[in-house]
């Protein structure tokens, strides 16, 4: 079964047991950068511990809707559970709340563990991807989520 199909039937598998429409899935995705990274965060995610999440704010994309679900997947693109976003709000990098890092349930869960770890990968997405230098003006976008599965 290829990693598309076994996703595909995550998602019925989940429709089905909580009689939803299918067509509420908004994404499947893998948090952060690299396995070793997804496979942290999805781990956080799975035991209720990550229940937040901080990305560049990019306009020309679509942006997940609260009410949307979305799978979570590992390092090796398996799917682990099923969040659906509560929160979607657009701000300055610097508005960022400690609170909300908290919940982003990242090394010590501190501020500042959470402010370095994020000014690095930022900075450093920003150059990969031929964005604007990062900054704490950067618009980011803020989601809090739960676990449904």
């Amino acid at each position: 079964m290829t990693k598309e199909n076994t996703i595909e039937k995550f998602w019925q598998d989940f429709c089905a047991k909580r009689k939803i429409n299918t067509e509420l899935l908004d994404e499947a995705f893998a948090f952060g950068a690299g396995k070793e990274m997804a496979d942290e965060l999805s781990s956080l995610v799975d035991h209720k511990i990550k229940t937040a999440t901080t990305s560049i704010y990019v306009p020309d994309e679509s942006s997940s809707q609260v009410g949307k679900y979305c799978i979570v997947l590992d390092g090796s693109s398996n799917p682990v559970c099923v969040i659906q976003n509560k929160v979607y709000e657009v701000m300055p990098f610097k508005q960022v709340s400690a609170e909300h890092a908290y919940h982003e349930g990242e090394g010590d869960r501190t501020y500042d563990y959470w402010h370095k770890a994020h000014v690095d990968f930022f900075t450093k997405e920003c150059a990969e991807e031929g964005m604007e230098e990062f900054t704490d003006e950067t618009l980011v976008v803020c989601e809090v989520f739960t676990k449904v599965e």
